[in-house]
């Protein structure tokens, strides 16, 4: 079956160089090997079909015109060790603390500005930084981050870096539910002799940290809703599944209304207050009163309603200062200013152009590296210098020298890979994963995560909109190898 494979210099996280299987991946490599070629065939058919009768669909819009498409679903799961994946679980765990610290800090004190550790300009010039609506508020668990998906990558060497911190409105964990789903039901094979850690209890988990954010109100038994932008946003499916996940009424804006600074639910009983809103829409359609007076997304008052302690919003608003790709560059340092300790995972390198020493570095060397706008996501205004023409990167020269503040540079990392399977043969991807952080009383991390996968051969990019796809990601609960007697 893997004849034609090959790992290239990469590191990959099935197979040694040498193309034997991992510890950790030999019992699956095992029962695969049992399977004839026709099998693979119809379970990979099976697998699909699957997702597009549950409609686990995400919209891709191309000139304002928006298709339906299932996420393809590749099975060979990523299996993480005991080992690595304390580890993961600590660096994550320090990292959304520091950078929570970080974002009470800056709508309060701003202790790390004055002292120097942070330049003031990337906070007062960030467009997500909202001091107008939320500085000095205080809110619940004085936790702003009640959500973090952190996106993970391996080099060459096998060593995890942190690629991007999303803390606004992190998506994706209804797919790592619908993945474990399908490979279960499709694959029950590879369970019989993997102890794996099950995802069941973290629903829960999920629900209790939303309630832990109640505003003390004096409500023994807090409402809580989650307030989606409605069906035609692209990530609609995960704030349906995770409704009806925790049992959280499901609500769009028209549903909510704000009299004297207390939110409440229109329902056929009438009105009924609320007390947490989990939130899917952006800050800037949160209220047209306070952001942009054109949304017909939002609820009119809810930002006074937040300010006067009298509802919570999770994630916090202006989270977004916290996760642009300037700020990025510092997160080690707030882990050292406002923990005392070294970052568990680190960054990848990252040049800041502003800074004149990066700045003439890195314009010597552009065709090396990669070249990111900080405002930017998606792989939009984006520069890969070793598959770049010439004209791009004189391009990009120009924009640097322009507004330097404006781009960051970073290494070309060799990204990690691992086999994938669609319908004929089994060939390597690039994959990343993405660690979903809960914070309430207590912080917990979701056992595995949303591992994607480049799926185009040769591709780099793991986003779904751009033809990536979903692998399970599994994580062992033993150490010796991950077996157990079923």
């Amino acid at each position: 079956m893997f004849k034609s494979y090959s790992t290239d210099q990469f590191f990959d996280e099935m197979f040694t160089d040498k193309l034997k299987p991992k510890k950790h991946y030999r019992k699956f490599f095992e029962i695969l090997n049992q399977f004839s070629e026709e099998e693979l065939k119809e379970k990979h058919e099976t697998a699909q079909l699957s997702f597009l009768r549950q409609g686990i669909t995400f919209t891709v819009y191309n000139n304002n015109v928006g298709t339906e498409r299932t996420m393809p679903f590749d099975f060979v799961p990523i299996i993480i060790s005991p080992e690595e994946w304390a580890t993961i679980e600590k660096g994550m765990v320090q990292r959304a603390e520091a950078l929570n610290r970080f974002l009470e800090d800056v709508y309060h004190e701003q202790k790390i500005l004055e002292d120097g550790i942070i330049p003031r300009h990337l906070i007062e010039e960030n467009p997500y930084y909202y001091a107008k609506q939320v500085q000095g508020i205080d809110i619940p668990l004085k936790n702003h981050i009640f959500l973090a998906g952190i996106d993970l990558i391996r080099d060459e060497q096998g060593k995890y870096h942190v690629l991007e911190d999303n803390l606004r409105n992190p998506s994706g964990m209804s797919y790592v539910y619908q993945n474990r789903y399908v490979m279960r039901q499709v694959y029950p094979e590879f369970f019989a002799k993997y102890s794996v850690h099950t995802l069941e209890q973290q629903m829960v988990h999920l629900h209790e940290a939303i309630l832990d954010h109640a505003p003390a109100t004096g409500n023994d038994k807090p409402f809580a809703v989650l307030l989606t932008p409605g069906m035609y946003n692209s990530a609609y499916y995960d704030h349906v599944f995770l409704a009806q996940q925790m049992g959280l009424q499901l609500v769009e804006g028209r549903d909510l209304v704000v009299k004297k600074n207390i939110v409440y639910m229109k329902s056929i009983r009438g009105l009924k207050r609320v007390d947490i809103i989990y939130r899917r829409i952006d800050d800037d359609f949160l209220d047209p009163e306070a952001f942009r007076e054109d949304s017909a997304l939002g609820v009119p008052g809810l930002v006074q309603a937040y300010r006067k302690g009298n509802v919570a919003i999770l994630n916090g608003i202006g989270n977004g200062v916290a996760d642009d790709k300037a700020i990025y560059a510092y997160v080690p340092k707030m882990i050292q200013y406002y923990l005392g300790e070294e970052p568990i995972i680190d960054n990848v390198k990252t040049y800041l152009l502003d800074n004149k020493e990066d700045r003439e570095w890195v314009l010597e060397h552009l065709e090396e590296l990669v070249v990111k706008n900080v405002g930017a996501s998606g792989g939009y205004d984006m520069l890969v210098g070793p598959h770049a023409s010439k004209e791009l990167i004189e391009k990009f020269r120009e924009k640097i020298l322009e507004t330097p503040h404006q781009y960051i540079a970073q290494p070309t990392i060799k990204l990690s890979r691992a086999p994938a399977y669609q319908g004929e043969e089994f060939y390597p991807c690039h994959v990343d994963l993405r660690v979903f952080v809960m914070r309430g009383e207590k912080t917990r991390v979701l056992p595995g995560g949303l591992s994607r996968v480049a799926l185009k051969k040769g591709s780099l990019v793991v986003n779904s909109s751009q033809g990536g796809g979903g692998k399970d990601t599994w994580v062992h609960k033993d150490v010796g190898g991950g077996l157990h007697h079923a």
